[in-house]
């Protein structure tokens, strides 16, 4: 505790990849003196500052927190920071500033990063700022130069850590094995399009009452588990349409799984289907959706008059059983989607800025989702985010 610990910190990783949880479990568990804010929760630098201040402030356990102090520059804050040291006799031990979802910061001063980079510097005190992130330093790294921080980088959970994980929220009246294999497919279905390990806890929680119906019922055991397979994959299909969009409720859920209803049946499910896109925005999404769920051996076959002859091999055949739908959409490059635009519009298109800036509306609406890097290298890949209840209405 008494020795001086790094400057900074700067863990970094997907959502869902355990930092803050580890962090804030590492600071309690040892008992650390730290202060812990959430960047998107103090929005300005104020809020920020003060905000650090009054936990510092009430980071003994003998004191209670007190009312804040003013603090509206860095410099204020560096001289209130070394009078709550002092106040708190904390000068002996590495105090800990944890920023959570901390590329806030660049929305902030420009000043800001930096010098909470050097504050072990600035104060002279035994202090390490902690950065949480999502996206890579090289985002943050200000043009002017600054403080290089230790990087650390959390790896997304493996699909044998999300199995375990997820396996402890296993209902006592059930099995530990059975749960096991209901999480098994869950994540057979869900894992290649979702890694999110909150999200995935929510359609864990949604759908397992359909998948028990048929022990409830008594139709099969816990060890049927084709029939307990059949049961659920229509449901796990429907909630595919759905996967981190959040468009209905959980008891608008339970509902509708009840009603064994279309989701399109369920009034305000998908507020998509109630933007009014325009006519080639319309077009893009389309064959968006077309280049998400279709192979690409099959696009000379769709959009070619004179394609020549294919062959169905046995292994074509097998293959095209399997529905993409429960696969997920795939991503695609841009020139295919124009290449399937110019196929399905009947008067010619030229690629205006007009076409490009539409792609870029339906990415901020989040009806196309952007998975790849705009470099000379790879060129931006798309995946299509709606369902085929939203292409059919956009199509009519």
């Amino acid at each position: 505790r008494q020795q001086f610990s790094f400057p900074s910190i700067f863990i970094y990783g997907h959502t869902s990849s355990g930092k803050t949880y580890v962090m804030q479990t590492l600071l309690n568990t040892l008992q650390l003196p730290h202060v812990f804010v959430n960047c998107v929760e103090y929005f300005t630098s104020r809020l920020l500052l003060e905000e650090i201040l009054i936990q510092l402030q009430s980071c003994s356990s003998e004191t209670e927190q007190t009312s804040h102090v003013p603090c509206d520059t860095f410099n204020d804050f560096v001289r209130l920071f070394k009078q709550a040291v002092a106040s708190q006799e904390l000068q002996d031990q590495t105090l800990y500033i944890v920023l959570d979802r901390a590329e806030q910061l660049r929305e902030m001063e420009a000043n800001i990063l930096p010098a909470f980079l050097r504050l072990q510097e600035l104060t002279d005190r035994n202090v390490t700022v902690v950065l949480l992130s999502e996206i890579v330093w090289e985002l943050f790294r200000p043009n002017t130069g600054c403080f290089e921080p230790f990087t650390l980088y959390f790896p997304d959970y493996s699909i044998g850590h999300l199995q375990k994980i997820l396996s402890q929220n296993h209902p006592p009246e059930y099995s530990a094995d059975f749960y096991a294999a209901y999480i098994n497919i869950l994540l057979g279905v869900f894992y290649m399009v979702c890694r999110d390990l909150k999200e995935l806890q929510h359609l864990a929680a949604l759908n397992f009452s359909k998948y028990c119906e048929p022990v409830v019922r008594g139709e099969a055991n816990e060890r049927d588990t084709r029939k307990l397979w059949k049961n659920i994959e229509p449901h796990l299909k429907k909630a595919m349409q759905t996967v981190y969009l959040r468009e209905i409720s959980s008891s608008q859920w339970e509902r509708l799984q009840h009603d064994d209803g279309e989701p399109g049946q369920l009034k305000g499910l998908s507020a998509h289907t109630h933007v009014e896109l325009p006519y080639y925005s319309k077009f893009l999404l389309i064959a968006a959706y077309i280049a998400s769920y279709n192979p690409v051996r099959t696009d000379k076959r769709f959009f070619l008059k004179h394609h020549g002859k294919i062959r169905k091999t046995n292994f074509m055949k097998k293959h095209e059983k399997t529905s993409n739908h429960l696969l997920g959409p795939k991503p695609f490059p841009l020139d295919r989607l124009l290449a399937i635009l110019y196929s399905i519009v009947d008067n010619r298109i030229a690629p205006t800025a007009n076409i490009f800036s539409q792609i870029t509306s339906l990415v901020t609406l989040q009806l196309l989702a952007m998975v790849g890097h705009n470099d000379q290298l790879d060129g931006p890949r798309y995946k299509c985010a709606v369902s085929l209840d939203f292409i059919r209405a956009i199509a009519r």
